[in-house]
């Protein structure tokens, strides 16, 4: 989806019913805006239910400070101007509640952006606005004068969060990705002590390297391909509805029978994928015109080692990411379903994944279809597309689990005569 072409209206309905849908707003709470090139900031209104706007309920206020439109502009509106005015590279914002952010608002800290290596360079550093009286001036001034330190992540004290981008959908992505690292942490917590990359460590990841292709063009599309991206797209999508990635992270692929595969593209919106903007990977080469995924190599490396894979996933899904970011261990011998799909789901070092691509595909043997990449990442491997989306969604069950059980007492496992049983039966050995 082109999204840049839709109007600003367009651009702020699409994005507050995806906020609002996901969890991440209330009726009454957040409001978004867009500065377009005549100077016009265009606005959510006051006082209208968030899961019920339309493109005729946004509002704009012209540069001169006349209001168009049937609304009252949002309440916060003056700290949207100040920021504005204050960073004129900025063209977008997106405030709103979450309640991961909200939780570190009203304890007034910011999430640790040092987790995860990518979240941090889409992100950057967050910095916390003293609390002041929404709709004031002052708050405006307060917001306003964090975002002219370069900050583009400003946390309210008691109050939630507001990001700023150069685009609309820029800005949504860190907002979302900043929610992301919010309920990674807090999950975190709950089980153990979050750990933080280095700056080396995340100078090592900021400066990897592009996988280098040639190009190809396809003669032909076979109905198997065609088939696999159709299902690829719809895999994706439930993986974003249901939190399992975000919409500018997480790749899948997908083996084709002429040993070439399908993988997701590069930067584009995981929510809105179409089955055209995926990319063919065959024989070293990549669809011409098109980018792939960064994590391109470690598919590739994964799909040589291991004859038995035949879809690869790589994700960042919160519950299980609390377990990357700490050293607590993760036992799938909670339940049979955990167990049979997940067995005993090994940890990799940080940067396994994208440094040695060759030799953490040897890791993806038939008892061990997914792992744990510390500070990193999950991956999941299986023999369809559907098989490695189903490990992916029961290790985040899981994970999901384990967190909650420790409010109640303590975990107790499947023995190993039960494991050897499931083994038995389900034809594990």
């Amino acid at each position: 989806m082109q999204f840049e072409y839709l109007h600003p209206a367009d651009q702020i309905i699409m994005m507050i019913q995806r906020i609002y849908g996901y969890g991440m707003t209330t009726t009454s709470g957040g409001n978004l805006s867009i500065l377009d090139d005549n100077g016009d900031i265009w606005i959510t209104p006051a006082s209208i239910d968030k899961g019920n706007l339309n493109r005729g309920d946004i509002v704009c206020v012209k540069a001169d400070g006349t209001v168009v439109g049937k609304h009252k502009p949002s309440s916060e509106f003056p700290f949207h101007q100040m920021v504005f005015r204050t960073r004129p590279d900025l063209k977008a914002i997106v405030h709103a509640h979450p309640p991961a952010l909200v939780a570190f608002s009203i304890v007034r800290k910011a999430p640790d952006m040092h987790m995860l290596p990518f979240d941090h360079a889409l992100v950057g550093e967050v910095r916390i606005a003293e609390y002041g009286l929404p709709g004031s001036a002052e708050l405006a001034d307060k917001v306003a004068a964090v975002f002219a330190q370069g900050y583009d992540s400003v946390m309210l004290e008691n109050h939630g969060v507001v990001v700023g981008g150069k685009n609309l959908f820029d800005a949504f992505k860190s907002f979302e990705t900043l929610e992301f690292m919010a309920r990674i942490e807090i999950n975190a917590r709950r089980i153990g002590t979050p750990v933080s990359l280095t700056d080396e460590q995340l100078e090592q990841a900021k400066s990897r390297k592009p996988l280098e292709m040639t190009d190809y063009k396809p003669e032909r599309f076979s109905s198997e391909e065609r088939e696999a991206r159709r299902e690829m797209c719809r895999l994706i999508q439930r993986s974003y509805d249901q939190g399992l990635f975000t919409s500018g992270q997480g790749s899948f692929s997908q083996r084709l029978s002429d040993g070439s595969f399908i993988i997701t593209p590069f930067g584009l919106d995981r929510k809105y994928l179409e089955p055209g903007d995926l990319v063919v990977v065959k024989d070293g080469a990549k669809e011409a015109g098109k980018t792939p995924s960064r994590a391109v190599a470690l598919h590739q490396e994964i799909y040589k080692a291991q004859p038995h894979v035949q879809s690869v996933i790589i994700a960042h899904p919160p519950y299980s990411m609390a377990f990357a970011v700490t050293s607590a261990g993760f036992d799938s011998r909670t339940i049979p379903e955990s167990y049979i799909l997940l067995r005993r789901t090994p940890r990799l070092p940080f940067g396994a994944a994208f440094l040695e691509p060759k030799q953490t595909a040897e890791v993806f043997t038939k008892d061990k279809p997914i792992v744990i990449c510390e500070n990193d990442c999950i991956i999941a491997t299986g023999n369809s597309l559907l098989n490695a989306f189903d490990r992916l969604e029961v290790c985040e069950f899981s994970a999901q689990a384990i967190i909650s059980a420790g409010v109640l007492g303590d975990i107790v496992h499947i023995d190993e005569k039960q494991v050897y049983d499931l083994e038995v039966a389900f034809n594990l050995l």
